[in-house]
């Protein structure tokens, strides 16, 4: 019987692609993105009509949020967990069950229209509770209390999505609902808590490496704690009142306690290499989307959706690019190096996500921000997927 990570993978004789949890999810999240952006911008130009009871922005939302970051969540714990725990990783067939679980709420989301009314929500769902359970299982095994945290959002960003399908079912506009804002806000602590933890130390790692001088404040002080534990008011404040102007101010506050957690980590002397950059850069999407949601609301509602986009388009969707890359080229034995390729696929999201926030005062910048979204994801695909598809160079699956 194999004894470790290792050991697990090779005794696995299938393809590639479920010899590790972050190999189906992060290779597909991304394919899917990308469907899911040209499948919304034709819908968008009125050439298809989606078969799906979201109204099109809905389900545009939903996919994203729920699709994409479901995935790509799953990716990550599952190649976390067996460092949290000691325990071997998820591979072979189980992990295939678990990915195909997630394909079948994407599909049925998207053809729920001619399905019963509860059969797409109970199939979208049926993926996150069972990504919970296998992560409760392995953290109650290995004795990991410490990553319950990582657990309980799970669990809130799984009540959020189904929120969100209740909203939906309801005849409301699900995109502008609570179910939406508190998957966000959930994807947010997740970002904060999960970041804190591997920005300083990869960035750490690289000014070593680089014989710097600048050291970032290790993970998770006393003000990093702090600064957790004072975001879950304002956040929650923005997810049920998000036009209060108690609401402006709190997240004025919160986006300056996370400007100064992410100033303590050193990110201006990472310039030379784009795979730590692009961690800070990404993080600093919290603050800055704070900022704009908070002064949007005090100078009469500009632009809501725009700032929106930067927690969502930036944070979530910069952050996760950062995250594949960096681990797809760890996991698969490759060096540590963002080539050019790679940089290219980073400032194409980040165009992206500056044409998203400036549509709500130009709307034909929309089409703009898709195209840019689309190169990001497609190249990601283009450029990881084959390292995601075959085995790690020098071993078998």
């Amino acid at each position: 019987m194999a004894r470790t990570s290792a050991e697990q993978m090779r005794a696995w004789q299938g393809p590639a692609l479920f010899s590790f949890g972050f190999r189906p999810f992060f290779l597909f999240g991304p394919v899917w993105v990308f469907v899911a952006m040209l499948l919304w911008l034709a819908a968008l130009a009125g050439t298809i009509e989606l078969p799906t009871r979201f109204d099109a922005v809905s389900w545009h939302a939903h996919e994203f949020l729920f699709g994409y970051l479901g995935a790509v969540l799953a990716g990550f714990v599952l190649t976390a967990v067996p460092n949290w725990t000691g325990r071997l990783p998820m591979v072979g067939w189980r992990l295939a069950a678990l990915f195909g679980l997630w394909v079948a709420g994407r599909i049925a989301v998207m053809v729920s229209a001619g399905l019963p009314l509860a059969v797409a929500p109970l199939v979208d769902l049926a993926f996150p509770l069972t990504l919970a359970a296998v992560i409760l299982r392995e953290i109650i095994a290995g004795k990991n209390w410490h990553n319950l945290t990582v657990l309980a959002l799970l669990a809130v960003f799984s009540a959020a999505n189904a929120l969100f399908h209740l909203e939906a079912l309801n005849g409301g506009f699900a995109a502008q609902g609570i179910g939406l804002r508190l998957g966000v806000a959930t994807a947010i602590m997740m970002i904060a808590v999960i970041g804190g933890r591997i920005i300083p130390s990869f960035t750490r790692n690289w000014l070593a490496r680089e014989n710097r001088q600048a050291r970032p404040a290790p993970p998770m002080q006393r003000l990093d704690r702090l600064v957790l534990v004072l975001s879950l008011p304002g956040l929650l404040l923005w997810v049920v009142w998000p036009f209060a102007q108690i609401t402006a101010m709190a997240l004025i506050v919160l986006g300056a306690l996370h400007l100064l957690r992410l100033a303590r980590w050193q990110g201006h002397h990472t310039r030379g290499e784009p795979l730590v950059w692009v961690l800070h850069v990404s993080y600093g999407f919290i603050p800055m989307g704070a900022f704009a949601l908070g002064l949007d609301q005090l100078l009469g509602n500009l632009v809501t959706a725009g700032a929106q986009h930067l927690w969502m388009s930036g944070t979530i969707g910069a952050m996760t690019l950062a995250v594949m890359t960096r681990a797809t080229l760890g996991h698969t034995g490759r060096v540590l190096v963002a080539g050019r390729a790679t940089l290219a696929i980073y400032l194409c999201l980040f165009g992206s996500v500056a044409a998203r926030f400036f549509t709500s005062v130009n709307p034909d910048l929309s089409y703009l921000s898709g195209l840019l979204w689309l190169a990001a994801f497609a190249g990601f695909a283009l450029i990881y997927g084959p390292m995601l598809l075959r085995p790690r160079p020098g071993k078998t699956p």
